[in-house]
């Protein structure tokens, strides 16, 4: 029998028993001081690392970074099961405008800063790329720490988020060139451009396609452990093929989320990786702080405290403006500015590129370090102090500055009716888009796997060509069809060529463009294995002459293709009608609390507790274990472990709060069961309740329906008194079964 001494444990179990227990006592300290946990986490890594020489440190770093870049990963990947690319694209221009503003921004900032610090251009120009790009790990965790995550500015700040990660790509894309060549490289630039985009959506379109698919499928086989293994499978699988692509492990891991965000497990998947997101984010905070090193911090001070400064209020200034810009209101727009004013991981790789490319001094990395630790210890009381300094700033405004950035952001939110020309471009935009992408994705999956493969098994050259060339096709063949003859469907192209003969050249030319594309995508595959000339007759044979005999069969095929797309795009909105949506012009929004044990709330009914009256928020629904109710009635009484729906706004749902949850709990946006809905009516002369008030109507009892607000005259009344009369040319926004809510329409 072996001597038990001699028994070898691992030095990683050692280390991440030293940082998980230390971690678990600083972020008890924390919990008790009432601090975001997210602070602890840096502070036990500081207290592990060999900066602190007062207790044992952390022997195996190497490990533990390794761990933390897993952390990245499943915080992004989460990130992506609540934000799905449905949601990123509603907010994807404001987003779009905000990071782009910040990132150009704090890319000018940091050049100045370095330059009046006397550093070289090349450090000048790393320090603009570090500053430009917000932390998502450190802004999630401190969202998720403080509660806030429900709150209407904080889409806007995810939008911003990914649209920085994407940013960034292209930025060290740009900085690497920039280091080499001393000279900005346009064509690489816009080659990166162009591939980030390429598959972007491509594995978008490929996963929708497949994997809600299998899901859907495996169903009866599926339990919570399979369903666990198989997400996180997922994750990682895309994260293995950004990186082979070229991109961040974190966006593959983001793009598998926002995939799996459009399936009807995702709420499922989000509470069963919600445990491994919490471990290794833990563990990747805790890795973060082993960084800061006090010494350099002393050494350094300076220009730490000025790159601080500068990294606080010019992303502040430049990420406000962006918002503003967008068309958002004054008090989001600096919700926003506070949030994402820090710097994290992709600092440290823009800063690890000019140590990398040996085109930096040794002294940037440790100050990008430093500032980051700094600015995520700022980050959480930035975030909580943007709503007092609106107030603080709101009362000191000029009135007609208030007036105007209230009527630009009123304008610059109002929907217009798009032109036929918009219409049809739209149409024509779509069906290039899709088809191309997916064309080209089965061109290089045949000539770089499926060509050698075949090559091996089969010994002639010609014959080996020819096979790889018909499997090819023959998976091309639906969307060769879509992209080059099938009609584009559009009753705005219908009334432009019917109507103004003078835009059917155009028309005519955009049908020719398609044509000529699917000529040059297959061509581009036969050119691969045959001579041009071959290449380009083989190809307009095939589009001119074979594909036009089987129109019937190729519809019949990319219709079926498409509708179980459409499905499993749409199987959330399917199954859950999401009334959030529909709230949208509201300043108000559905959001989801369980009744906590020691809530005073408890056993009591809602006309007891007069909610609606004393806290300006509706109960749409109540989950009690199995049972759900709808639109309860004011007789129903709460109970502990209750899961209710509320409607209001931010400030009415932070004040309702503390009645159910006496402990801090997370909130989240939920959706409310099939048979519920939010709907929006026009009082017109046939409407049955004109004239007559709410409670007189009946319209509750009529609906099982809740009056969640009314829109008269441009102005919106959220909770409208019983008493309210509904007069000619009202909206009114009514919460309650959708079958009975449709015998009003």
């Amino acid at each position: 029998m072996a001597d038990i001494s001699e028994i070898h444990l691992p030095q990683l179990v050692t280390d991440l028993a030293f940082i998980l227990g230390t971690a678990g006592v600083t972020t008890l300290i924390f919990k008790k001081l009432k601090q975001p946990v997210v602070l602890g986490y840096i502070l036990a890594g500081l207290l592990v690392s060999p900066n602190f020489p007062l207790l044992p440190s952390v022997v195996d770093g190497a490990n533990i970074t390794v761990w933390g870049e897993i952390g990245v990963i499943f915080l992004l990947f989460s990130l992506g099961l609540e934000f799905s690319f449905k949601k990123l694209a509603k907010v994807g221009g404001t987003a779009s405008i905000t990071a782009l503003t910040e990132v150009v921004g704090m890319l000018l900032f940091g050049y100045l800063t370095g330059k009046f610090l006397g550093w070289s251009t090349m450090d000048s120009i790393f320090l603009g790329g570090i500053l430009s790009i917000s932390s998502t790990t450190i802004i999630i965790r401190a969202f998720d720490e403080l509660g806030m995550k429900s709150q209407k500015f904080v889409g806007l700040v995810f939008g911003a988020l990914i649209v920085e990660d994407l940013v960034a790509i292209l930025l060290m894309v740009l900085l690497s060139t920039v280091a080499v060549s001393h000279g900005f490289g346009g064509e690489a630039m816009l080659l990166s451009i162009l591939k980030l985009a390429f598959f972007l959506a491509l594995w978008f379109l490929g996963g929708i396609y497949l994997i809600p698919t299998f899901l859907r499928k495996s169903k009866k086989l599926m339990n919570d452990e399979t369903l666990l293994v198989i997400s996180v499978a997922l994750c990682l699988l895309m994260v293995v093929l950004a990186s082979k692509a070229g991109f961040s492990p974190a966006l593959g891991a983001f793009i598998m989320g926002s995939i799996l965000a459009e399936t009807v497990y995702t709420e499922k998947i989000e509470h069963l990786t919600k445990s491994v997101k919490d471990l290794f984010g833990a563990v990747f905070f805790v890795s973060v702080g082993m960084l800061i090193d006090p010494q350099m911090l002393v050494e350094h001070a300076g220009p730490v405290i000025l790159i601080t400064f500068v990294t606080i209020f010019g992303k502040f200034f430049s990420s406000a403006l962006g918002a503003l810009i967008s068309g958002q209101p004054l008090k989001q727009s600096i919700q926003v500015g506070l949030s994402l004013s820090q710097i994290g991981e992709f600092s440290f790789i823009i800063a690890t590129l000019g140590v990398t490319l040996n085109v930096t001094s040794d002294f940037l990395y440790p100050i990008a370090v430093a500032v980051s630790a700094i600015t995520t210890f700022t980050t959480p009381f930035l975030i909580k102090m943007s709503e007092p300094f609106y107030n603080l700033l709101e009362r000191h405004l000029p009135e007609r500055w208030k007036a105007a950035l209230t009527n630009y952001s009123s304008g610059a939110q109002t929907i217009s009716s798009a032109s036929d020309w918009q219409l049809v471009l739209k149409a024509f935009g779509q069906t290039i888009i899709v088809n191309a992408v997916v064309m080209l994705g089965i061109i290089l999956l045949a000539i770089n796997f499926l060509a050698p493969f075949v090559a091996a098994n089969i010994p002639s050259t010609l014959w080996s060509n020819l096979l790889t060339v018909f499997v090819a096709l023959v998976f091309m063949s639906p969307f060769i069809w879509a992209l080059a003859i099938k009609q584009i469907q559009n009753p705005a192209y219908t009334r432009l060529w019917r109507d103004k003969k003078y835009t059917r050249g155009p028309l005519v030319a955009m049908e020719t463009g398609r044509y000529v594309l699917a000529l040059l995508l297959v061509g581009f595959l036969l050119d691969r294995l045959f001579s041009i000339q071959v290449a380009l007759i083989i190809a307009a044979v095939l589009i001119g002459v074979v594909f036009p005999l089987l129109t019937k069969r190729l519809r019949t095929t990319y219709d079926r293709i498409e509708q179980r797309f459409l499905t499993n795009l749409n199987a959330r909105e399917t199954e859950n009608v999401d009334p959030a949506k529909k709230l949208l012009p509201w300043d108000a929004h559905l959001a989801h609390f369980t009744v906590s044990p020691e809530s005073p709330a408890v056993g009591k009914t809602l006309i007891e507790l007069a909610i609606r009256e004393r806290y300006g928020v509706s109960i749409a629904q109540i989950e009690r274990g199995r049972l759900i109710l709808p639109i309860p009635r004011g007789n129903e009484r709460l109970y502990p472990a209750d899961r209710i729906t509320v409607i209001g706004t931010d400030q009415q749902l932070e004040e309702f709060r503390p009645l159910v949850e006496t402990v801090a709990a997370e909130e989240e946006m939920v959706s409310l069961q099939p048979d519920v809905s939010l709907r929006q009516l026009q009082v017109d002369e046939r409407f049955p309740f004109l004239g007559r008030n709410i409670r007189e109507s009946g319209i509750r009892e009529k609906t099982m329906g809740l009056i969640v607000g009314i829109e008269r005259d441009g102005e919106r009344i959220l909770n409208p008194d019983p008493d309210t009369i509904f007069s000619l040319g009202d909206i009114v926004w009514l919460a309650g079964e959708t079958r009975l809510i449709k015998t009003l329409e």
